[in-house]
């Protein structure tokens, strides 16, 4: 089986993409759309920027039984949230105060909220996660709310981790080595044998320009499940004019330190009509007005990593 290698110039400077953080990214940006199996490096620099596989998931089955409803409201996405729209279900029945860009205060009893927050998704990480601090109080390295919550479907649906751990060894060893043996100097942070730490999962999400932060070595491996019919959602590389087409059982291990984003996910009325016929696998209240939560399709991806701050858990 031929991969194609692919060598992009950068079309957009990074102080460009730094204008553009927290905005979302239209189609109008893709002058590549990729839906075939290639690895992808910069041009000038030579260095690694995605590598894409189509269907090569086997366990996707283990992750839907066991992992579609854990990614839950989540108001601290940062950039990846988009715009305040202060007109959106969820901000209308509140008073934000001192927005800018992505983040907003908001009163709260006449007074204005300690917080900044930013809009409601549905995006949770899963496995573990390092000491952190907010609002007085100490967490220490821990699996995380959502994990210990589920712990159940956590360890059931791990087949799927694991695959993704073989793809990500298989498509880039190199960095697959680095990634594992720095996760083996805390073995207890891991998730099982992989070189990941931590999945982060997000239902409906579709991220603004951002860039990922706390991870280790900036390489991440994406994968999604899907629900009904949907159009659109491409992982854009906004600085090489880069679109994706992430489907089920693909696999994308790329460099998430470039800035990068999800163009429009759409429906048509055929796919409307389609997706009305389907048994409801999610259920809540629209009136809530988290991003996304409420189709009748539904787009889960996954974001598998390392922590890098994990290394200093005692």
């Amino acid at each position: 089986m031929t991969i194609k290698q692919l060598y992009l110039p950068q079309i957009i400077t990074d102080e460009e993409c730094k204008q553009l953080k927290g905005e979302f990214i239209h189609d109008g940006y893709v002058i590549h759309t990729i839906d075939y199996d290639c690895d992808i490096y910069d041009m000038d620099t030579k260095q690694f920027i995605c590598s894409f596989r189509k269907r090569r998931l086997k366990n996707s089955r283990y992750a839907w039984d066991n992992y579609k409803h854990l990614a839950v409201a989540s108001r601290g996405r940062g950039a990846s949230a988009g715009p305040i729209d202060p007109n959106s279900q969820y901000w209308k029945k509140r008073t934000p105060t001192k927005t800018k860009g992505y983040s907003t205060s908001y009163m709260v009893n006449g007074k204005q909220s300690k917080m900044r927050v930013n809009n409601q998704v549905s995006s949770t990480p899963i496995g573990y996660y390092e000491g952190t601090k907010a609002l007085g109080i100490d967490k220490p390295c821990r699996l995380t709310y959502q994990t210990a919550n589920s712990l159940k479907e956590y360890i059931q649906g791990k087949p799927y981790i694991h695959e993704l751990d073989k793809w990500y060894k298989k498509i880039r060893p190199v960095e697959h080595k680095r990634q594992l043996t720095r996760a083996n100097i805390q073995p207890n942070f891991r998730i099982d044998h992989t070189a990941f730490s931590t999945i982060t999962i997000n239902r409906n999400f579709r991220t603004a320009l951002h860039q990922d932060a706390g991870d280790y070595g900036g390489i991440a491996v994406l994968s999604c499940l899907e629900y009904g019919k949907y159009r659109g959602g491409l992982f854009t590389i906004l600085a090489y004019g880069i679109g994706i087409n992430l489907r089920q059982d693909d696999v994308l291990v790329a460099n998430v330190h470039n800035f990068h984003s999800n163009t429009e996910i759409w429906t048509t009325p055929e796919d409307d009509e389609y997706n009305d016929s389907l048994p409801v696998v999610f259920k809540g209240n629209p009136e809530v007005g988290t991003v996304g939560a409420y189709e009748k399709w539904s787009r889960i991806t996954f974001v598998s990593y390392l922590r890098e701050k994990l290394i200093s858990c005692v």
